[in-house]
């Protein structure tokens, strides 16, 4: 996925004038952040309100990833003159990183007629594919590989689009024109292990492990590894297989330094301060649609559920929306200015007025991605299980729906699959344990001290006895059971996960006991699950 842009200030705005400017620009390209601040703060007391300073502060906080305050100095910027397509294009990145993905789309159509940078057609069709607009993703992913051919990048995120259409023949064959280019691109590779038929061949194998011999940027290494765990996976080598997860697994790990006691004691707090009366549910709304939240671990069944619940002609699945995240990301910024704080601390200080503007927020941006009017409407995010309490602060009619997977499955599955950003925990044995038990008390105390207030379905009794467990879940939301629910695989709605392919086939057990073929090394994750390991 190319990364968010960011470049230099521009808008006619030279530095040989400025000094401070000179330098903070300097000291920006180093990466020394502070310096660079002082800089140009230093520049604006001896000018004022002067644009390109300004815009160069939310170039800086942009960088340190200060979201609401680089917009802040952005929009300031362009209102006192900057002029330059650089100081939209960093404005556009800024709300595309707060995940406002309709405003986003709307300035990066605006920046493509302005600038001949690939990369903003490129932004453009992820946020459409974000936005559930696959369609005209697809459009724009196409007009892109034409003009950038020879770009690996842009194959690859065509790849993925096609792959969420269920065009996985064509999306093969944009992972391959991929690592046709550059065999050492990681996330190509990845891409094709990553769907859910044996699609490496021998040869495959062969070029992955000369590729990795010569590679040295990590941003492939690291795929290359689990790529080709994954196809020694498929041919039952599990010594060979194991190898490559391990390392792939360790090189990701040292650089992410993830802190596990963090969670833990977040979920503590969470557990200490946890009000049962206040985390039931108000009433529906009459005439809004009600948002279910399905939270889970990754890897955990939550796709084949969210395609079960799409069936029922009351219920809507919008994806994995990414707005909880960012809001909560946006509070924090906001109230951190004054002094650090912790969540469940911002949560209890939110005002009425603040929880109000949170939670249409929320509303307004999942709007975007409803096709309908039913009842209630499902965001499938798994990791909002750890933003549970802010949920109901913002949003008191929400519904809760978790699934659970036995735990050596799940934290398995997790560690052998290939997560470029979003799940720090599953890099590491012991980590991912931790964090399943994390998991499990805050589901377990909140089931426990607020019954009724979250409905709870193990995967492994959805896929021996689907209708008992979509009964009772139906039941729970007040809704009739509809029979077409059962034929899930039927649906022709996109799916961008990694279980694509899978819930487009109907109910088998072949994810069950899938870690027991690697028992032997896997001792570090059973120490850190504890009892749960046998649950």
């Amino acid at each position: 996925m190319p990364e968010p842009l960011q470049g230099s200030i521009g808008g006619g705005f030279g530095v040989k004038a400025y000094p401070h400017l000179a330098r903070a620009e300097l000291d920006l390209k180093e990466g020394r952040y502070d310096a660079a601040s002082a800089q140009v703060i230093q520049h604006l007391r001896q000018i004022p309100n002067e644009p390109r300073g300004t815009a160069l502060l939310g170039t800086i906080a942009l960088k340190t990833g200060a979201l609401v305050q680089a917009e802040q100095f952005l929009r300031s910027a362009l209102s006192l003159g900057a002029t330059g397509v650089d100081v939209q294009r960093d404005l556009a990145s800024a709300i595309y990183q707060q995940e406002r993905l309709g405003e986003a789309l709307h300035a990066f159509t605006f920046l493509e007629s302005r600038s001949p940078d690939p990369q903003i057609l490129a932004l453009k069709a992820i946020t459409l594919d974000k936005l559930g607009r696959n369609a005209d993703a697809l459009e724009v992913h196409e007009a892109l590989v034409g003009k950038q051919p020879n770009q690996p990048q842009y194959w690859i995120a065509y790849g993925h689009s096609l792959r969420a259409a269920a065009r996985t023949d064509e999306a093969i064959a944009a992972y391959r024109r991929a690592v046709a280019i550059d065999d050492e691109r990681g996330e190509a590779w990845w891409g094709l292990a990553n769907i859910k038929s044996k699609v490496l061949t021998d040869e495959d194998i062969g070029t992955m492990e000369t590729a990795l011999k010569r590679a040295i940027d990590l941003i492939n290494v690291v795929p290359l590894h689990f790529a080709l765990g994954r196809a020694w996976d498929d041919r039952k080598d599990h010594s060979k297989a194991f190898d490559h997860f391990s390392e792939g697994n360790r090189l990701r790990a040292e650089t992410i330094n993830y802190a596990a006691d963090e969670l833990t004691q977040e979920v503590d707090e969470f557990i200490d301060r946890f009000d049962p009366g206040a985390f039931k549910a108000a009433e529906d709304r009459p005439g809004e649609p009600t948002p279910v939240f399905l939270i889970s671990m990754p890897r955990a069944g939550s796709t084949l559920l969210e395609q079960m619940l799409d069936r029922h002609p009351d219920i809507e699945a919008v994806g994995e929306l990414p707005y909880v995240r960012a809001l909560l990301r946006s509070a924090l910024e906001i109230h951190t200015r004054r002094a650090p704080i912790k969540v469940p601390e911002l949560i209890e200080r939110l005002s009425p007025a603040e929880t109000h503007a949170f939670g249409q927020d929320y509303l307004n941006r999942a709007r975007l991605h409803r096709r309908g009017n039913s009842r209630y409407f499902v965001d499938k995010m798994p990791m909002n299980w750890s933003h549970v309490l802010f949920i109901r602060k913002i949003l008191p009619t929400a519904r809760f729906i978790e699934i659970r997977r036995s735990a050596m499955d799940c934290c398995f599955s997790n560690y052998i699959h290939y997560f470029s950003r979003a799940h720090a925990a599953s890099f590491d044995q012991r980590d991912i344990g931790r964090c399943y038990v994390d998991y499990a008390r805050l589901m377990d105390h909140i089931g426990g001290a607020a019954p009724g207030t979250l409905t709870q379905i193990r995967y492994e009794a959805l896929v021996e006895d689907p209708e008992t467990q979509l009964r009772s879940l139906c039941s729970d939301l007040g809704l009739p059971f509809e029979g077409g629910m059962l034929r899930f695989y039927e649906s022709d709605r996109v799916v961008r996960t990694p279980s694509a392919e899978q819930v487009r086939r109907p109910l088998n057990r072949s994810g069950m006991d899938r870690w027991k073929p690697y028992a032997q090394w896997l001792g570090p994750m059973r120490d850190a699950l504890g009892p749960l390991a046998d649950s």
